[in-house]
């Protein structure tokens, strides 16, 4: 956590300096400007513990408050440096070309007045772009084959929900159009993998209203992921087996005969004792002539797992949330969003999730509920079907 926190300071930090720097350049603001710049940019700096801090000791309306304008800042933030250090290396290269190369004429640069300004717009607008993204919950339809589902039972369709993070901005509008999205649906078995919860939920009357209506055939089955463990557990555990679900810690069973789902927690249990290993062994007690769903949080397939399951559903990477970010989450994660089959009958699917963490923005990987139909083919591997 100390490494955590020591990484966030430094990097959030050094992207205000490069604002700032930057504003300073173009604007030249007078003493009175500059240290009111230089409070509220500490304040941004500050705000996710605010928010957390004002949130433990009930000032909900104020963790609210912080949690829109810290969040929402951070966003801008991030377009405006991004969209400010392509500007200052096209001057870098400008510049290079100008010194080595005798032109004539020589290269026009951007000024710093534009190099400014410009990067300013540009964040402005891919941020109200983002918030209105992260409203337009896509439903992505996903078909499987596999000789293990009876033919006699049909399709089984399960919804998969990911990542929400309810709490201080994700509350009681955007559960009820997920809910509405979930209903048209009308799913046979309905998942969370992990990351429902995010907070402190004082609301929680109005949103389990909403979730409790939603009684799939199968029921609904959650796990862990490691916003649980950060929101605190218990709390977290009480708030999903109160809206209906059932929470699977390195469990699995088989229901009514038809298939099997387990569930194993999120790797972030080992930082609270939580033992984590185990998850080909419970796999393996399951009835292998049964489709075997395995909900995961993280997009990692165990070597020794392979085989095993036939559908893993993860999430946790939100494919990056926000542009660049993707380029992060492909970097960690060899599947960041989408199918993915492992092999020896083993496939995966991972969601870019339901909601957002942080920012209320997503730009360029919109959130999804995934529908998936799996039925009955007389293949010997169960497989996507395009």
């Amino acid at each position: 956590m100390k490494l955590l926190l020591f990484m966030y300071f430094t990097v959030y930090g050094l992207m205000h300096y490069y604002a700032f720097r930057n504003a300073n350049a173009a604007l030249a603001p007078g003493t009175l400007p500059k240290a009111t710049a230089i409070l509220f940019m500490l304040l941004m700096i500050m705000s996710p513990i605010l928010v957390r801090l004002s949130e433990r000791r009930g000032y909900e309306g104020l963790a609210i408050v912080l949690s829109y304008v810290g969040y929402i800042w951070m966003g801008f933030l991030l377009f405006f440096v991004t969209a400010s250090v392509f500007f200052d290396l096209c001057r870098a290269v400008v510049y290079f070309v100008n010194a080595v190369f005798t032109l004539k004429p020589q290269l026009r640069s951007f000024g710093s007045g534009a190099s400014f300004y410009i990067p300013l717009a540009v964040a402005a607008v891919i941020v109200v772009y983002g918030y209105i993204e992260a409203l337009d919950v896509k439903t992505e339809h996903l078909t499987i084959k596999s000789r293990k589902i009876p033919q006699n039972i049909g399709t089984i369709k399960v919804v998969q929900i990911s990542d929400i993070h309810i709490g201080l901005i994700v509350r009681t509008k955007r559960i009820g159009l997920i809910a509405g999205i979930i209903k048209r649906e009308a799913p046979d078995l309905l998942v969370s993998t992990g990351d429902l919860v995010d907070a402190q939920t004082d609301d929680i009357d109005a949103i389990a209203g909403l979730l409790n209506g939603i009684l799939p055939r199968y029921g609904k089955y959650a796990i862990t992921g490691n916003h649980e463990f950060y929101a605190g557990l218990q709390h977290s555990l009480n708030f999903t087996k109160g809206i209906g679900f059932t929470v699977l810690r390195k469990e699995g069973l088989t229901i009514e005969g038809c298939f099997n789902i387990a569930g194993v927690d999120d790797p972030s249990a080992a930082y609270y004792n939580v033992p984590i290993d185990g998850e080909a062994k419970l796999l393996s007690a399951l009835p292998r002539d049964k489709f075997t769903i395995l909900l995961k949080h993280r997009p990692v397939i165990d070597n020794q797992s392979i085989g095993l399951f036939d559908l893993q559903l993860s999430g946790h990477t939100h494919k990056g949330q926000i542009f660049p970010f993707n380029l992060v989450t492909r970097a960690f994660y060899h599947v960041h969003a989408g199918t993915y089959n492992a092999g020896r009958g083993s496939l995966m699917y991972v969601s870019r999730g339901t909601g957002t963490w942080g920012p209320p923005i997503r730009f360029l990987s919109p959130p999804e509920v995934t529908v998936i139909e799996i039925s009955h083919d007389d293949s010997s591997a169960s497989h996507f079907v395009p």
